[in-house]
């Protein structure tokens, strides 16, 4: 791929994410891939004197494999897996106690809003939302009892860049610890610890897994002292996903580095095309010149994944919706970062819980077009999007 200025990638990526926990060494019959563990207690050489596992919430060896995988993408000593990514927002939270002030971005995946907004709140944990692009809105927010920054970077889905360094440095001696989603990058792309972040999360549905066929969530640290309190978390709640999904999601990494690059040279080629399209409003990639944080975006990144977003012109839900219905390639779907190509609509989608004054003020309308660029021909993306816009747009 051309140098679009992004920061130079470790080349041993690919190695750590192929070999890192799935030595054939740790199975008696040396075997290349990791067998599936799918027993659900494991035999105790005397009352609490267990080898590795005493029962299979507490973990399992394709489980181990898995997260020490992916600490290894992510430049961690630690890696934790869970039954979703909500799973792992809520497991992370839980650290936190009644009373607590949490800091969050103002523009995030719906889900992760109605978790903060409507249950989060309820156990009485304070949740206040700022535009963290300003690093500024956040050091204003921090109070004696801010335990927690959250923030997601690009943002879903306008596709905000939060300067993770930055924050971090702010939020360092104030006693909190900073979280940073990074579903829609991937550890290929952004590493967040390395940025002074303290605790990284993902999706691992999206494309971590990239198969669009399991639901996981993953959550990365350094930090000794929040490993210990997830691992507890971890087992005492238990939101742990299967054996089997572990396996695919482990599959799934070898994979990542390969799958990353196409879906960049796709997302790219796909946005350039649409910012010069007659029927296109705006498009919004961070890897274009024109998104106001592309600087940033270089500066923190190792590149872009395949989302973006655009404003479709007419900027109204009739447009949209007859411009999904004209779609032969793309699927008009939630999540993303599959193989196949997903389009959606994030104000009565993914961002539906989102209340309007909220989805008004940070652009979220129903002519915002949430673009997954799969691992589909581009110039075949291209020309689905071109006949579509074409039909329902009149120019």
């Amino acid at each position: 791929m051309e140098d679009l200025g992004y920061k130079k990638n470790d080349p041993s990526f690919s190695t750590r994410a192929i070999h890192e926990g799935n030595e054939p060494e740790q199975w008696n019959d040396l075997a290349a891939v990791p067998p599936i563990s799918l027993s659900t207690t494991f035999k105790q050489n005397g009352p609490a004197e267990f080898k590795l596992f005493e029962y299979g919430r507490s973990g399992n060896s394709t489980r181990q494999c898995l997260q020490k995988c992916l600490a290894a993408t992510e430049n961690a000593k630690y890696g934790l897996v869970f039954a979703s990514g909500l799973a792992a927002t809520t497991t992370i939270t839980h650290t936190l106690s009644a009373g607590d002030h949490v800091i969050s971005m103002d523009d995030l995946y719906g889900g992760t809003n109605r978790y903060f907004s409507r249950v989060a709140s309820r156990m009485g944990i304070q949740v206040e939302f700022v535009d963290a692009v300003d690093p500024k809105n956040v050091e204003a927010a921090l109070k004696p009892n801010t335990k927690m920054v959250w923030l997601e970077t690009p943002t879903n889905p306008t596709l905000k860049i939060v300067d993770i360094a930055a924050v971090s440095a702010i939020v360092k001696n104030h006693g909190a610890f900073v979280v940073v989603d990074n579903t829609f990058m991937s550890p290929y792309f952004q590493r967040p610890l390395e940025l002074g972040a303290d605790l990284v999360m993902h999706s691992a549905t999206k494309y971590i897994n990239g198969h669009t066929d399991v639901i996981m969530g993953a959550v990365c640290t350094n930090r000794d002292d929040l490993y210990e309190q997830l691992l507890f978390l971890q087992n005492a709640i238990g939101p742990v996903p299967s054996p089997f999904d572990c396996y695919l999601v482990n599959r799934s990494l070898k994979t990542l580095a390969l799958r990353m690059e196409q879906h960049m040279k796709n997302g790219l080629a796909v946005a350039k095309f649409l910012e010069n399209h007659p029927c296109v409003e705006k498009v919004i990639h961070p890897g274009l010149p024109s998104h106001p944080q592309h600087e940033l975006s270089k500066r923190q990144s190792y590149g872009q994944s395949g989302m973006f977003s655009f404003y479709i012109k007419g900027n109204d839900l009739k447009t949209s919706k007859s411009f999904f219905q004209q779609l032969k390639v793309f699927t008009l779907a939630e999540s993303l970062g599959g193989y196949e190509s997903l389009c959606e609509l994030p104000s009565v989608m993914t961002h539906a819980s989102v209340p309007k004054e909220t989805r008004d003020k940070l652009g979220i309308t129903d002519g915002l077009i949430r673009v997954s660029c799969g691992l589909e021909n581009a110039d075949d993306l291209i020309n689905d999007l071109d006949q579509a816009l074409r039909k329902v747009v009149h120019v």
